[in-house]
């Protein structure tokens, strides 16, 4: 008897619609709220609600992924191109736009889904790197956002060389082929 009266109770709540801030799942404006907003719940409670837009939880991400020895770089070739002619116009919000380049993030009500496009320093283990890069990232958007983080997708994109450096200091640009090779 208590059985039955156990499992009617929860849809006698969601037909009534009893629970309008309780179980965030039975939400009917949950879905259209959240497709309309870039912010996401993150805690509502009887003294008010605190959302999280989807482009802290990219900063974040990008912050953290960064913060690994072996991490160079994170997009692709060419959003790093469009980012360093970005970052040279005035204006052009140079220092947002790094901090995500290469970051993208799904963010729900309580999870978050994020992809990660790097390029890696020659000599680092790849496969090391990443679990440490994953670890990080998990672990500062759990610690600061309160989202359950649910994958971190790693896209290794490119290795940079030391020699790549060389190039791009050495003389502006120019050619280095003959000169470097024969002397």
């Amino acid at each position: 008897m208590a059985q039955t009266s156990g499992t009617s109770t929860p849809s006698t709540e969601a037909q009534s619609g009893t629970t309008p801030s309780g179980g965030g799942k039975g939400l009917a404006t949950g879905g259209s709220a959240s497709a309309s907003t870039p912010a996401r719940l993150a805690d509502d409670t009887n003294q008010g609600k605190t959302t999280i837009a989807a482009s802290v939880v990219q900063k974040i991400a990008g912050i953290a992924a960064r913060e690994i020895s072996g991490v160079h770089a994170m997009g692709g070739g060419v959003s790093r191109a469009f980012g360093a002619i970005r970052e040279r116009i005035p204006g052009g919000g140079g220092s947002s736009s790094s901090t995500t380049s290469g970051v993208q993030v799904e963010v729900g009500e309580k999870q978050a889904a994020i992809d990660l496009d790097i390029v890696v320093e020659y000599g680092a283990s790849i496969v090391e790197l990443a679990r440490a890069v994953r670890r990080n990232v998990i672990t500062g958007v759990e610690r600061m956002t309160g989202l359950e983080v649910i994958e971190v997708n790693i896209a290794v994109n490119d290795i940079h060389l030391p020699s790549e450096d060389d190039e791009d200091n050495g003389n502006g640009g120019q050619s280095t082929g003959s000169s470097s090779r024969v002397e």
